[in-house]
């Protein structure tokens, strides 16, 4: 009890912050005039008086946080917050005379948060502004992640941030200090994110878009979520132009955000080139792009123009986590499908805002495999893993490994628990790794042309605890399971 009640503190805190980011959907609600501001009010209201009596019951119990606090915080938060940014589609959807149930209103606040882009909702185009509105900024502010930008904001009440850093940041991220301060760093990331987002809205909307779709697909692209106010996704708008910007946006949000932090307060853009996993991002996004591109047009899919425009957007989008669609990819050649699943677990940069293993974990992984097969031919050469010029240790490297085989018996337990209901083993398989990955986008009954609705309740609580598995980076959970962590 004594290391939950500071934890709850803390978080008392957070769910004020998130309180105040329904002042979004009830903005649009006003704009609109769609006469669902009431439950904004009443969502936001909730929020903060639950966010109230946790400080009140909690106020005496302040110290610096430990490694196992910001690791349960962590936990604590993308489990809980899902539940209040679930409150407003469960009221809204009864003011509209399309009742929710709780497990799926819940699924929807955690596929929204977590960036994955997954949806039980449809006829999306004829939902209200607002509802729409928050969909998408759910995404936008999972994207870096709010524990992130609390960072900036608990050192006010006297709270550390580096614990909460550690515990929250992606990857091999974790220990990279960017700035004396970990608030500063926080700022610094947050502030590229604003910026990335200001651009990308302003790009939708000189290329055609409404300011509305603009901003929300602005959300969701630099998230890398890929939820949309459409249900035809980008096919939506038919525009090769946007298409573009998309793609840019995309590519850019799936490296690690510091590399730009470091490029902008130095000026210097030339470290950012010479990033090793920014440059096998790039190459794997783009070659796979032109493989796609290239097996859609040799087997007579598309003519050379489209298979391009197809094969790449559809690629990076999966490639990437995001998730937009603009073709029913299900009825091109397996291979295409299947190898854009794949790739949407490896794709990503760690410290950006896509999910999956990391593209940094898979080079550490190739280049010790590399070392161990040396040392078959060489017992006693010494060949240190090295990513670019630096170093990695050891302790990181087993870091990698425990990690990989946890992701492994994640994959094989969920997938297991969903053939256990009779669904069908290609939906069962892909739609725990679209899950898993924070990608959303699976295979078998969950194609383009399908959403999670058509799944059970049991079987969308196990692809919930995917994606918040997924978020979490699975070892954060795990450990809050094992006794070490709750021995004093």
């Amino acid at each position: 009890m004594s290391d939950i009640l500071p934890v709850l503190r803390l978080l008392c805190a957070l769910l004020a912050m998130f309180a105040g980011a329904l002042l979004v959907p009830l903005s649009a609600s006003l704009y609109a005039d769609d006469g669902l501001w009431q439950s904004y009010v009443i969502s936001m209201l909730l929020t903060f008086l639950v966010s109230a009596v946790l400080w009140f019951g909690t106020r005496k119990y302040q110290r610096e946080l430990l490694p196992r606090h910001g690791v349960l915080l962590v936990s604590m938060v993308w489990v809980v917050l899902p539940l209040f940014a679930a409150v407003p589609l469960l009221l809204v959807s009864w003011q509209i005379h399309q009742p929710m149930s709780f497990t799926h209103a819940y699924f929807e606040a955690v596929s929204g948060l977590t960036t994955t882009g997954s949806t039980v909702m449809s006829n999306l185009d004829q939902l209200p502004l607002s509802i729409n509105m928050w969909r998408t900024f759910m995404q936008w502010i999972g994207g870096m992640g709010i524990l992130i930008l609390a960072v900036a904001v608990l050192p006010l009440l006297g709270v550390g941030a580096s614990q909460l850093f550690k515990a929250e940041a992606a990857g091999p991220v974790k220990d990279t200090k960017l700035t004396p301060r970990m608030t500063e760093t926080a700022k610094g990331l947050w502030g590229v994110y604003v910026l990335f987002s200001l651009f990308c809205a302003l790009g939708y909307w000189w290329a055609g878009m409404t300011p509305e779709d603009a901003i929300m697909h602005m959300f969701t692209t630099v998230s890398l979520g890929g939820l949309t106010p459409h249900d035809a996704s980008f096919a939506y708008f038919k525009s090769p132009l946007m298409e573009c910007i998309a793609i840019f946006f995309m590519m850019a949000a799936s490296c690690n955000f510091a590399l730009y932090f470091i490029a902008l307060r130095k000026g210097n853009w030339r470290g950012f080139w010479r990033d090793i996993e920014m440059r096998a991002t790039m190459a794997t996004l783009i070659g796979g792009g032109l493989l796609v591109a290239l097996l859609l047009w040799s087997k007579g899919v598309y003519e050379p123009s489209d298979a391009l425009r197809m094969g790449m957007f559809q690629l990076i989008s999966v490639a990437t986590t995001t998730g937009y669609t603009t073709a029913d990819y299900l009825g091109w050649p397996v291979f295409v499908p299947v190898f854009m699943l794949m790739l949407s677990g490896v794709a990503t940069g760690a410290g950006s805002t896509g999910g999956g293993i990391k593209m940094a974990r898979m080079l550490i992984l190739l280049k010790q495999a590399k070392r161990e097969m040396t040392r078959i031919i060489h017992p006693a050469a010494v060949q240190p893993v090295r990513l670019g010029q630096a170093v990695v240790d050891n302790h990181m490297i087993f870091s990698v490994l425990a990690f990989m085989l946890m992701y492994g018996a994640t994959v094989i337990l969920l997938s297991m628990a969903l053939l256990l209901t009779d669904l069908d083993p290609l939906t069962a398989f892909s739609a725990v790794l679209a899950s898993v990955h924070c990608s959303g986008s699976a295979m078998g009954r969950l194609g383009p042309s399908s959403n999670y609705a058509v799944l059970t309740d049991f079987q969308l609580w196990v692809c919930t605890l995917g994606m918040l598995l997924g978020r979490l980076e699975i070892l954060s959970f795990i450990a809050l399971l094992t006794p070490t962590f709750w021995r004093r």
